[in-house]
């Protein structure tokens, strides 16, 4: 299946992968459907409080809108022949029932707290109503641990999970009961989970996993959703160990529009690293890839995110690199016989390529993984902020990468670390080179292979020179010795990579936003993340930029 991971907040991703006719021609099987209003917000709770949503007022009005998309979507994914399941994060329940029932559903803290019997009951009593009033709806998609509640101004809600163990096994027996027997529906549930309680193990810990999942009964509707990460869509993340252990079959998902790797606004292909492993995935018995797992009868299927992940930008128009990463993942997915090799193959055929075209293509594509690894990452030596830069924003050495720079400081690994930057812009300029020679049929998308792969290029020149004037300056703040004439020779380069960047967006239509030289910062008055203006690669460069003139 595949899901459109719209931004928070943000109007709705335009995508060809909206349009479930689009998966059925890549022999899909479902659609994820997910804009943030969960099904059960389309749902009056009438037959609990008719008090709720009364008749005639603006609150009613939104949720009788909401029945009307959502039978729109169901009835478009069944018109191309393809199954409609709904994203839907629990809990999430209207404002006004809450303030009416506080007493019975709110613990001493003010959460909804689901161990209470009667927010068990209204669960019950809401999913039957979302059934009732939506019979042909495929199945359920379940979030817990983030709860966004952006484009629901009639609802509130909050993570379930407030005992571990305990309050998994009770959610996922209340919801295999309605979901599953009652109702006959297909049931997803993400071991993805967030915030106190200890319930975040479930996404990572196979003993943690077993505890809570092992009790429940195996039912043929009823399937864990594990991202192939143990951790979220990172490089240097291993391998999830939760797979393919335990007694319920499960569904593996994969970003295809990776958040914290340009969203797709340069060259970043995962299939191979997905399928295969990643090349810093040690060698061994252990499983590195979704091919160690082809045997395994626990192994249902892939669920793809074609497009999203993530907060803001970058914003692309072109989806060729989100294209590749579902194709090839779906074509191995449907006959694992080909390989990740095969299903590359045949991806580059439908895109008018062959012989040394093929074989460029892929060497970029690999070489893209690589370049990744080097650059935001590291292929040498663990790098703890892994959100140093994410979406749209490049984290810098005043917060983001503090413990970071003060470990390769520790260990002596100043050179290594600045040359292993060095290299990665080096690969994004073959990666550039190899663009400009691969002749792809599409011609907007021949001309968007040359524009983001350039895209990648000034990218990470700007994190290499970031680097070599934010590590030296570091270095300097320890010792009092600054490498001036590096520090010079790097903020010069810096900004020829960004001046170039710029002029790469104004004249070229198809590129993505830029990033921001600042960190990821705290949500706005809206709901969503923007930049933090005080931290950042640029306050960062600019302290040493200030320091040198001194």
């Amino acid at each position: 299946m595949d899901m459109v991971h719209a931004n928070p907040g943000e109007p709705m991703t335009v995508s060809r992968y909206n349009d479930p006719a689009t998966l059925a021609a890549l022999d899909y099987d479902g659609q994820v459907i997910n804009e943030f209003r969960p099904p059960q917000t389309a749902v009056t709770f009438d037959t609990f409080d008719e008090r709720i949503f009364p008749a005639g007022s603006e609150a009613r009005a939104w949720v009788e809108e909401n029945v009307r998309r959502v039978d729109e979507h169901i009835r478009r994914a069944h018109a191309a022949g393809v199954a409609a399941y709904f994203f839907t994060d629990v809990i999430v329940l209207p404002r006004r029932l809450v303030e009416l029932h506080a007493e019975e559903i709110l613990d001493q803290e003010g959460r909804i707290n689901l161990h209470r019997p009667l927010t068990q009951h209204v669960h019950r009593l809401m999913l039957r109503e979302v059934f009732a009033r939506f019979p042909d709806m495929d199945g359920l998609v379940i979030r817990t641990g983030e709860t966004y509640l952006q484009n629901t101004p009639f609802h509130t809600g909050n993570n379930p999970i407030t005992d571990a163990a305990a309050s998994h096994r009770l959610l996922i027996e209340l919801l295999r009961e309605e979901v599953c027997v009652r109702a006959g529906k297909e049931l997803f549930y993400r071991t993805w989970s967030l915030g106190s309680g200890g319930g975040d193990r479930l996404r990572y810990d196979p003993a943690f996993y077993r505890e809570v999942t092992d009790r429940i009964e195996p039912h043929e509707r009823l399937l864990f959703s594990i991202k192939h990460t143990a951790d979220d869509y990172w490089r240097t993340v291993p391998f999830n160990e939760t797979l393919g252990t335990g007694r319920h079959r499960q569904i593996v998902e994969v970003q295809c529009q990776r958040e914290y790797e340009a969203k797709g606004a340069c060259p970043d292909y995962i299939g191979d690293g997905v399928v295969n492993g990643f090349e810093e995935y040690p060698e061994g018995p252990a499983p590195r890839g979704l091919a160690d797992l082809v045997d395994n009868p626990l192994f249902a299927g892939v669920w793809t995110w074609s497009r999203g992940g993530g907060w803001r930008g970058p914003y692309i128009t072109n989806e060729l690199w989100c294209d590749l990463n579902v194709s090839v993942v779906a074509r191995w997915t449907r006959d694992t016989a080909l390989g990740e090799e095969g299903a590359f193959a045949a991806h580059a055929r439908e895109a008018g390529l062959d012989g040394e075209g093929t074989r460029s293509f892929r060497r970029l594509a690999l070489l893209s993984a690589a370049g990744t690894l080097r650059g935001h990452y590291s292929a040498r030596f663990p790098v703890e902020a892994l959100t140093w830069t994410r979406d749209q924003f490049l984290g810098g050495c005043d917060r983001d990468l503090v413990n970071d720079y003060d470990a390769i400081l520790d260990r002596g690994l100043v050179d290594v670390a600045l040359a292993e930057k060095e290299q990665a812009a080096r690969i994004w300029q073959e990666i550039t080179e190899l663009a400009d020679r691969i002749p792809l049929r599409n011609p907007a998308d021949r001309a968007y292979l040359r524009v983001s792969a350039r895209y990648g290029k000034y990218l990470y020149a700007v994190v290499h020179h970031g680097w070599e004037v934010m590590l030296r300056g570091f270095a300097g703040d320890r010792d009092g010795r600054y490498d001036n004439d590096a520090i010079a020779a790097h903020l010069r380069a810096y900004d020829d990579a960004w001046r170039g960047w710029r002029r790469l967006e104004a004249r070229e239509p198809s590129c993505g936003t830029l990033y921001q030289a600042h960190s990821f910062g705290p949500m706005d008055a809206n709901g969503v993340h923007s930049a933090d203006p005080d931290h950042g690669m640029g306050p960062s460069v600019e302290r040493y930029r200030g320091l040198l003139a001194r």
